[in-house]
C-alpha cells in the first residue's frame, strides 16, 4: 500500500467501527501504520531456512508442580 491507500484504509476502518477521527488524527495514525507495515515487510522478506528455527526441537522449561 502507498501512503494514500493507507490513509484511505485508516478512514474506512475507523468508520467500520464507528470511531471518529478528524483529518489530522487519521493522518497520524496512517503514518504510524504505514511505517509499521514497512518494518513488517522487512522482517517478512528476510530469508530463513528450516534449520533457522526448528519448531520440532522446542521443549518448554521443566518445572515442578506442587502436589
Amino acid at each position: 500500500m502507498n501512503e494514500a491507500q493507507t490513509l484511505d484504509y485508516v478512514k474506512a476502518a475507523a468508520a467500520a467501527v464507528n470511531l471518529r477521527l478528524d483529518e489530522a488524527r487519521a493522518a497520524r495514525v496512517a503514518v504510524h501504520l504505514h511505517r509499521t507495515a514497512a518494518m513488517a515487510a522487512l522482517l517478512d522478506d528476510f530469508p530463513l531456512a528450516v534449520h533457522d528455527e526448528p519448531a520440532e526441537l522446542y521443549r518448554p522449561a521443566p518445572f515442578d508442580t506442587p502436589r
